[in-house]
């Protein structure tokens, strides 16, 4: 009986290697894009209105979930592009099993911090567009519409990063998971 191993190619053909490393290449810049994108809609995010003669003024910077959101995902861009740059290293000198792990790590790494940063300005999102009549937190939606819609397109554009980091991070575990084969 012929052993499954024996069935497979133990090194992939060149270009299934320049398929994969060009998917990366590609997922990387996607989620470099989403994430410093989000980080610049959402710090420019700023609405005032006038009410009862008063005016009122809605930032990122009146939440501590819209700030984590925030610098979460300038932090996830400005990491991801420097595993965009140790990715080309490692091609240079091999893509072994070992890089792939360390870059699976680091996938992990932003990808939970990118999903844990949308998780809390969703959170704080539900609460302005449909308030909390047993906390006696109210709606501010309905008040500062441009404001919501352009954080909630933040939220779509960090969301889209995870997609493109999950993405990465399975890819990168696929490929680190021959790293303790003798």
């Amino acid at each position: 009986m012929e052993c499954i191993e024996s069935k497979f190619p133990q090194n992939p053909p060149p270009k299934t290697h320049k398929l994969v490393l060009g998917a990366q290449v590609w997922l990387r810049v996607m989620a470099i894009a989403t994430t410093l994108a989000a980080t610049h809609v959402t710090v420019t995010s700023r609405e005032t209105i006038d009410f009862i003669g008063l005016k009122y003024e809605a930032r990122y910077t009146d939440s501590s979930a819209f700030k984590f959101f925030a610098f979460a995902n300038a932090f996830a861009g400005g990491f991801t592009l420097l595993s965009l740059l140790f990715l080309f290293f490692f091609a240079r000198h091999g893509l072994t099993p070992t890089s792939y792990f360390l870059l699976f790590l680091h996938d992990l790494f932003v990808m939970s911090l990118v999903l844990s940063g949308v998780a809390a300005a969703t959170a704080i999102g539900y609460v302005g567009k449909y308030g909390n009549v047993h906390a006696g937190w109210m709606q501010i939606c309905d008040k500062f519409g441009k404001f919501c819609h352009k954080v909630t397109a933040s939220m779509i554009l960090s969301y889209w990063s995870v997609l493109c980091l999950l993405v990465l991070t399975i890819v990168s575990a696929n490929k680190s998971r021959h790293i303790f084969k003798a």
